[in-house]
C-alpha cells in the first residue's frame, strides 16, 4: 500500500534537512508550528516514527534520554556534550571493523552498529 502524502510530513522532513542540531520531538514541534498552527504534538510523534521506519530519518538515543533526530542517514558517529547536551555529528571515517571484533564473542550476526561519544564539547570547554 503507498503512503498518502501529507503536507505535514513533509514539512517535518524538510525541516530535520535544513538543520545541523539533532532535534528533540519538542523542538521540531515548535519550529514546524510556525508554518503550521494547527498541527499537534502527536502528529509531529507519529511522522517523526514513521519517517524513522521508512529510513529517512535516524533517531538518536544519548545520554539525555530524549530521541534526537537526524535526517543525515549516512553511516555516522555523534557526539553528546555532557554540559550543555548538544549533539553533534562526528567528522570521521566509519569504524566497519568493530563489527567483526564485535562478532568474535558474539552468538550470531551483527549488521550495523551505533556509536555516541561523550564529554564536553569545545563550546562548553572555556566555561568549565
Amino acid at each position: 500500500m503507498a503512503l498518502k502524502y501529507s503536507r505535514q510530513r513533509e514539512a517535518i522532513k524538510e525541516n530535520l534537512m535544513s538543520r545541523k542540531d539533532h532535534p528533540t520531538a519538542d523542538a521540531v514541534y515548535l519550529s514546524i508550528r510556525e508554518e503550521y498552527p494547527n498541527i499537534s504534538l502527536g502528529t509531529v510523534y507519529r511522522n517523526l516514527q514513521l519517517l524513522t521506519e521508512l529510513g529517512e530519518l535516524q533517531k538518536i538515543r544519548v545520554g539525555d534520554g530524549l530521541d534526537h533526530f537526524d535526517a543525515d542517514t549516512h553511516q555516522h558517529y555523534h557526539f553528546f556534550c555532557n554540559k550543555c547536551g548538544a549533539v553533534i555529528d562526528m567528522d570521521m571515517e566509519a569504524i566497519d571493523e568493530i563489527n567483526d571484533i564485535a562478532s568474535k564473542t558474539f552468538d550470531g550476526i551483527i549488521e550495523s552498529h551505533n556509536l555516541t561519544f561523550s564529554g564536553i564539547c569545545g563550546r562548553c570547554i572555556p566555561k568549565s
